[in-house]
């Protein structure tokens, strides 16, 4: 007998593993079409376990990317948010006869946001918000592990988008840092002159529920589709509600690119403006992970799903695969 019919003659003999494997997948399939989340969290430790990392975490797409590509994204995507917003406030909104004014400012941000979660959000998830990044890190979206290179890309994109929002604005005769160039205060430096209070009542409220829309709109029984509109949206209503304020913030990197370059007052109320949309957003994150726990269930079933349909077993330890 040849070795080439030895080998076949081999092949046809069923492996009790591959049918175990696919009736694991079978079963799981099942649960998150369902949305069966009992179920669901059930097989999951099965199905691991099948695929050779038993107990752990799959990776899921956004996490095997490279870091240098998710920070790259997330300082373009705070630049043009910071850029965008921020120069709409700062050369459109009193412009004489045809200005947009606060309106057109609330619009002005919740495009950028919009446009930018359709074009990086594939990439680095689209937070382009330190107050974003922690708060799905609390709702278990992120690795906490990743935070801070998130927040250092949003941070340096601001201050990429300021700096590039100075150098136009300093173009016109008259220019003067002097009118705030967009930044966030409250008092005295407040567009309605609210109160410490009432700013950190606004920051906090706006902000808990602009991550609560982010968590809903990317949960997994969401449509996903629309997810970035009514993120936008979202938070072209924050800056309705809340320009009179605060000049409304919700995101500590846009808070701290306008301020570096006014200073003085600026800075010392920079505080507020990181402190607060943090705290809020983590709670949002909190309240996610009660309100959604089935989505938490149906979203780590479909990661296991998705990888056990793939070639190469990507779950299964690296020296456990054979040779290819």
């Amino acid at each position: 007998m040849s070795a080439r019919a030895t080998t076949q003659e081999k092949s046809a003999v069923p492996d009790p593993g591959v049918d175990k494997r696919s009736e694991a997948v079978r079963r799981l399939d099942a649960a998150v079409r369902q949305a069966d989340a009992a179920e669901a969290e059930r097989l999951i430790r099965t199905a691991l376990a099948l695929l050779g990392r038993r107990g752990q975490r799959p990776e899921t797409a956004l996490e095997a990317l490279p870091v240098s590509r998710k920070f790259f994204a997330e300082f373009l995507g705070t630049l043009w948010l910071v850029f965008g917003g921020t120069g709409a406030a700062v050369l459109a909104a009193k412009f004489p006869e045809v200005g947009i004014g606060l309106v057109g400012v609330a619009f002005a941000f919740g495009l950028t946001v919009l446009t930018g979660v359709y074009t990086f959000g594939h990439i680095s998830g689209g937070h382009f918000n330190p107050a974003v990044t922690f708060g799905l890190a609390a709702a278990r979206r992120i690795r906490f592990v990743e935070v801070p290179l998130y927040v250092i890309a949003q941070v340096l994109g601001a201050i990429a988008g300021s700096a590039i929002l100075y150098l136009i604005a300093s173009g016109a005769a008259g220019f003067s840092l002097d009118g705030g160039f967009a930044s966030n205060g409250y008092g005295d430096h407040s567009p309605g002159h609210y109160s410490l209070g009432a700013a950190i009542v606004s920051e906090f409220v706006m902000t808990f529920f602009f991550l609560t829309i982010i968590l809903g709109a990317t949960s997994a029984r969401a449509p996903k589709a629309f997810a970035g509109l009514a993120i936008g949206l979202g938070l072209t209503l924050i800056h309705l509600v809340s320009i009179p304020v605060t000049n409304t913030s919700v995101n500590p990197a846009r808070s701290t690119g306008p301020a570096l370059f006014v200073g003085g007052w600026a800075l010392e109320q920079l505080w507020l403006f990181w402190v607060v949309p943090i705290i809020a957003a983590t709670v949002a994150g909190l309240v996610h992970l009660w309100l959604g726990a089935d989505d938490s269930a149906i979203d780590r079933a479909e990661a296991v799903r998705l990888a056990a349909l793939e070639k190469g077993e990507p779950l299964a330890p690296r020296e456990a695969r054979e040779p290819r």
